[in-house]
């Protein structure tokens, strides 16, 4: 079938991405969905950082490449295979699909998923297919979704079912932004009720994180950035202090009002600046977890007689450490209930002839989430 669809061509180009146009809207040709794939209508998808990595050529990618990873739709074919599933269904798209028995899947833990991380890389479904096909042959797809689009065929491993009631634009973010962030305090931290953290880096992630851990109980939350918008939007979502990340005495500034720091505190910002100042601002016998996504050549120092003498921990944070057809449900209940507002996470919706523009205002610093909706 043929539809529109935004493909990037080539990494790096100059901003504003009004004038250069990394993102092209073209008439593509979407193959049906093979054994254990799905044809999915997208209703809406979020911008996130991930997408602009790619652009920006921070996270190389192969291209061609039909972009967009956090989405929402609905089933409109199976393949063969999927009976779990039917016409009409609501869905969120998850960006690393799960075999289901390679060694991590086995232990529990999808978001590791071998295959899952090999075909992402490679620029195919789990299958190891590409089913999108342009004028000058095959399109790679984004992380198993290519959600930039009106359709979408895509591993039913990537798919979780998603109650019909909530929102298009409202239920793609959970399939980035929400089970990244909610999910890297409640998995990956742990965090308990009357615990201290701190957030760095306030997009949607870790937006979604200050949200996690008012949800979970945390009787101290610090959010620091850049932005004094967002700082605002963290203080209204539940944050008790905020900081400003470009300050020079930030670190001392932190370490002080926390006497001495925060049990656990979340690095989302993708920047090594960022983890140096979450590293430091960690309390002793304290945990640093990232999230943030740098670029892969980025590398940090850690000092080992503090490691070892304060007991510290550093962890990684990969989707939260999420079980997604565990987690979701769980997160949209809580959403539901007025207990999770992900809601307060948009910043407003687009079309899809608007995407380059938007993409300039999420690397300007000045959105949270935007949304392309399709009719």
């Amino acid at each position: 079938m043929k539809i529109r669809a935004a493909v990037l061509r080539e990494m790096n180009l100059p901003q504003p991405y009004s004038n250069s146009k990394p993102l092209s809207i073209e008439q593509v040709e979407l193959h049906p969905p093979g054994p254990g794939e799905v044809l999915i209508r997208v209703r809406a998808a979020g911008l996130c950082h991930s997408d602009l990595s790619v652009i920006n050529g921070d996270r190389p990618r192969p291209l061609p490449m039909a972009l967009g990873h956090e989405a929402a739709g609905t089933v409109e074919a199976l393949g063969d295979g999927v009976n779990d599933l039917a016409l009409g269904d609501h869905v969120v798209m998850v960006f690393v699909p799960s075999c289901g028995h390679c060694p991590t899947c086995a232990e529990g833990r999808p978001a590791l998923c071998e295959p899952g991380a090999v075909t992402n890389g490679a620029g195919t479904l789990l299958s190891g297919a590409r089913r999108i096909q342009g004028e000058r042959g095959p399109i790679n797809h984004h992380l198993g979704c290519s959600a930039f689009a009106e359709y979408a065929t895509v591993s039913r491993r990537s798919l979780v079912k998603v109650d019909p009631e909530l929102p298009f634009e409202h239920a793609a973010l959970f399939g980035c932004a929400v089970l990244t962030g909610v999910g890297a305090v409640v998995n990956t931290g742990r965090v308990q009720a009357g615990a201290s953290v701190a957030v760095i880096g306030l997009g949607g992630v870790g937006l979604a994180a200050v949200l996690g851990a008012r949800a979970a109980g945390a009787r101290d939350i610090v959010a620091i950035d850049l932005s004094p918008e967002k700082r605002a939007l963290a203080l209204e979502l539940g944050a008790t202090a905020v900081f400003d990340g470009a300050a020079p005495d930030c670190v001392e500034a932190v370490r002080a009002a926390s006497k001495g720091g925060l049990e656990t505190v979340f690095e989302m910002a993708g920047s090594i600046r960022a983890f140096d100042t979450a590293y430091r601002i960690t309390r002793r016998g304290g945990t640093t977890i990232t999230a943030g996504l740098p670029p892969p050549t980025a590398s940090f120092s850690l000092p080992m007689v503090n490691l070892v003498a304060e007991e510290r921990t550093v962890k990684g944070s990969y989707i939260g450490t999420c079980v997604p057809v565990r987690d979701l449900p769980r997160y949209i209940t809580l959403f539901q209930r007025g207990r999770l507002p992900v809601d307060r996470l948009m910043s407003g919706t687009l079309k899809l002839d608007e995407i380059n523009e938007g993409f300039d205002r999420l690397a300007s610093g000045a959105v949270v989430r935007q949304i392309v909706t399709f009719a």
